[in-house]
């Protein structure tokens, strides 16, 4: 598979103040066949150890010196260790935290060593840390599922990714070109970008191993919740997970999850699936300026889930439901849109920033109003609209964009792409004119690149 990191982690490796490296990311995104896949198109030799088969060599790296580490680790695994020609991996270290403090060591005395740490669970450690972290000498990577562009590298579609990534807007996309690529993006909506899943689809193109391997996934992260027993009831976790793809695109209400349990346990087991990556909030914000998270109302916010596909498992949604619907109109009224294009936002920004959502919201009596998205571009404050079809009421636009008095929106659905001025009036008669780009679903991953030819 060609995953989009790639080519930041190269830029990492020939950093001259290259510093150790820590990728964060659930469970199941492919962290450990990244780092594999890295150390070999590098030339370097691996020297793996995962914590969490064992444990015993945490040991090792009780001294400060990173000298002896080596030497230590040599003596184990009966090898020299050339720190100039190798990469030190150190796997699901969340069951070893406090190995993280000793990574300054690394970055001060032994700097041409390669030395990369994944965790899946890591958030908890860096949450409960009795340790002190080595501020300033660890650098930090995001790992996301497979965004909808690498999915079409792992299934032998690059030219059309290729046409995607050198696209203009002032072009026509030729209709077999775009019916071809909302064909493979229904596909990607039911496989989702986890790579065993991706994996096997391009491999063997069967939607019975698909669901397999998707119940297998949900059974893997409910393997988990064992771990976080003494924090909350394994039944709210399994509540909560269950209940995050039927709430798609809507306020996420504790009631609505099980009405029978306190909202506090759910409320303790969203934050805890939220920390394991599980699923994801997108929090209502005010969107009156730069950064979107200095005006978050905790109270407003939605959640997306993971993966897509494992939605799709979730809702038992169907590739012959998505091939024979000419919209991405499904069971749950939409709500899957806004989780792929929630997902993908979460890729399209350089793995070195953590990825954030925000949507902005207004509930009065007879003006409720909703944007679904919230972007940040340089210093511009961009609203995104989903529609799971190609048509749909702009009303909540219109408001957002007269309250906020922004000259640009983006509506993302099924349609080719297309600017248009929009000059509507509002039920008092006052003018509202702005411009809105429409892209379809599957150039969700060139939204920088194609608002960079408009003059906003």
């Amino acid at each position: 598979m060609n995953r989009n990191i790639i080519e930041p982690l190269k830029k990492w490796l020939q950093a001259r103040d290259r510093k150790p490296l820590v990728i964060r990311g659930a469970r199941q995104v492919g962290k450990t066949w990244l780092v594999r896949h890295f150390a070999k198109i590098s030339g370097l030799e691996l020297i793996e150890i995962n914590f969490e088969k064992r444990l015993s060599l945490a040991g090792l790296f009780e001294p400060n010196d990173p000298k002896q580490i080596l030497l230590s680790l040599g003596a184990n695994l009966v090898k020299n260790i050339d720190p100039t020609k190798s990469l030190l991996f150190l796997d699901e270290i969340q069951a070893t935290p406090h190995i993280l403090s000793k990574l300054r060591w690394f970055a001060e005395e032994m700097p041409e060593l390669a030395v990369i740490a994944t965790g899946s669970l890591l958030e908890f450690a860096l949450e409960e840390h009795s340790f002190s972290m080595p501020v300033g000498r660890i650098s930090y990577m995001h790992l996301e599922p497979l965004s909808f562009e690498e999915f079409l590298w792992a299934n032998d579609k690059k030219p059309l990714n290729d046409y995607f990534e050198n696209y203009l807007l002032e072009s026509e996309i030729p209709l077999a070109i775009h019916e071809q690529s909302m064909s493979l993006f229904k596909e990607y909506l039911l496989i989702g970008g986890l790579p065993a899943a991706v994996a096997s689809w391009a491999n063997e193109r069967s939607l019975g191993k698909i669901n397999q391997i998707h119940h297998d996934l949900l059974a893997t992260y409910r393997d988990d919740f064992s771990k976080y027993r003494d924090r909350v009831p394994l039944e709210r976790l399994e509540d909560v997970m269950m209940a995050v793809p039927k709430m798609l695109g809507n306020k996420f209400i504790y009631s609505r999850v099980n009405p029978l349990a306190d909202s506090s346990s759910i409320k303790k087991a969203l934050n805890l699936l939220t920390k394991a990556k599980i699923c994801h909030r997108v929090f209502g914000c005010a969107a009156n300026g730069l950064p979107l998270g200095a005006e978050v109302n905790e109270k407003y916010f939605k959640v997306v889930f993971l993966d897509t596909g494992l939605c799709s498992a979730n809702l038992g949604l169907t590739l012959n439901e998505l091939t024979e619907s000419k919209e991405i109109i499904l069971i749950n009224s939409g709500g899957i849109s806004e989780q792929i294009v929630g997902q993908l936002l979460r890729t399209i920004n350089p793995p070195y920033i953590e990825p954030s959502l925000y949507y902005w919201t207004r509930e009065e009596k007879g003006s409720n109003a909703e944007i679904d998205y919230i972007i940040q571009y340089g210093s511009k404050v961009i609203p995104i609209e989903v529609k799971a079809g190609s048509t749909g009421s702009l009303k909540s636009l219109h408001l957002f964009m007269k309250l906020k008095k922004l000259p640009f929106a983006l509506r993302i659905n099924s349609d080719s792409p297309s600017k248009v001025k929009v000059s509507v009036k509002d039920p008092a008669g006052e003018m509202i004119e702005y411009t809105l780009l429409s892209i379809p679903f599957y150039l969700c991953n060139q939204i920088y690149r194609l608002l960079n030819q408009i003059a906003i």
